[in-house]
């Protein structure tokens, strides 16, 4: 979750809440309850000042200010209406909420709050005000749409922690698939890592039939850092791993360290290595006929593969073991071939 839709949310909720506050102060116009007529005009005030912060990015003084507020503004109106109105079930629904608040706010590594102090207070400022009401009496006795504002309010308390809990969830959600995605993720080219890979592997292990490996090696890669720079040679294991996206997208591809590439497909029918033999061949042409320009350079880049079948009950060692003797049989041999 980023900054622009955090304050596109905050601008939403600052126009909800200002709306309800002017609608407020109509019905406690009607109710002949003057007090809480003339505190609905800085209680608006608030919300006005509270844009202005919202496009500052000021988002922990926005909440503070707002937090400080409508814990002040719904012990009043409890205090003024009694508990029949609902509007003590406002203090209720802003802990939840402000929990999730301090989660957004370390998300974006912004100031934090602290959410335990701050629902300690709301509590306090909640069972002081009910109690008040429930020792003395509300101060207006009028009863008047109390139980169509119980609904009322029940309601936006209820729409408030579906979707800030929603927020929650799915920033929580995020925030794993973006974690699990950097754990299996090699970050120069893209591809899954060796962790990821081994997994496959073992995930294979038991129905290997039909199944391949192909290990694959750039040949003389030492000699493209030395000539060209280490930078060139992170610009052709990005674009090698680009190419082989290209090439064999629908099966899995691994970084399995420095140059080396570890590559698992799946055989359509019975010859699994001629069938894997032909995808790499067509693999191996197409980077040597792709010339890899770099700072007005050319590189030319060539590749060597071993592949190996799997075979059911083999370990997973054997067979990555048996990739990697072909592709240097295939090193030894003159390169850029495909054993």
């Amino acid at each position: 979750m980023n900054l622009s839709l955090i304050k596109r949310i905050t601008y939403l909720v600052n126009t909800v809440i200002l709306i309800l506050v002017v609608g407020l102060m109509a019905f406690f116009y009607m109710c002949k309850a003057g007090f809480l007529v003339y505190f609905s005009i800085p209680t608006m005030l608030v919300y006005i000042i509270g844009y202005f912060l919202i496009s500052k990015d000021k988002l922990y003084a926005y909440t503070i200010m707002v937090y400080s507020w409508l814990t002040l503004y719904m012990s009043i109106t409890t205090i003024c209406l009694g508990t029949d109105y609902g509007f003590h079930l406002y203090c209720l629904s802003m802990i939840p909420v402000i929990f999730i608040s301090d989660y957004m706010a370390y998300q974006l590594r912004a100031s934090r709050l602290n959410p335990v102090l701050i629902s300690v207070l709301v509590g306090i400022c909640y069972l002081l005000s009910t109690g008040y009401v429930k020792r003395v009496g509300p101060v207006y006795k009028s009863a008047s749409l109390s139980k169509m504002f119980w609904q009322f309010n029940s309601l936006i308390v209820l729409c408030f922690l579906i979707c800030y809990s929603y927020l929650l969830v799915s920033s929580i959600i995020d925030s794993e698939k973006k974690l699990r995605q950097a754990a299996h993720m090699d970050r120069l080219t893209g591809l899954y890592n060796r962790h990821y890979m081994i997994d496959k592997l073992d995930e294979t292990n038991g129905s290997a039939g039909g199944a391949f490996l192909a290990m694959i090696d750039i040949d003389k890669f030492k000699s493209i850092n030395d000539e060209f720079g280490h930078n060139a040679g992170d610009f052709v294991l990005e674009k090698l791993a680009e190419i082989m996206r290209n090439e064999c997208g629908k099966d899995i591809i691994s970084r399995w360290g420095g140059e080396e590439f570890l590559f698992l497909g799946r055989a359509d029918g019975e010859d699994v290595i001629g069938y894997a033999r032909d995808r790499m061949e067509n693999l191996r042409r197409k980077v040597e006929e792709t010339p890899l320009e770099y700072n007005d350079k050319i590189i030319n880049v060539t590749i060597t593969i071993g592949l190996a079948e799997g075979v059911e009950g083999q370990s997973v060692d054997k067979w990555v073991q048996i990739a990697d003797n072909n592709l240097y049989i295939g090193k030894n041999s003159g390169r850029n071939k495909v054993v």
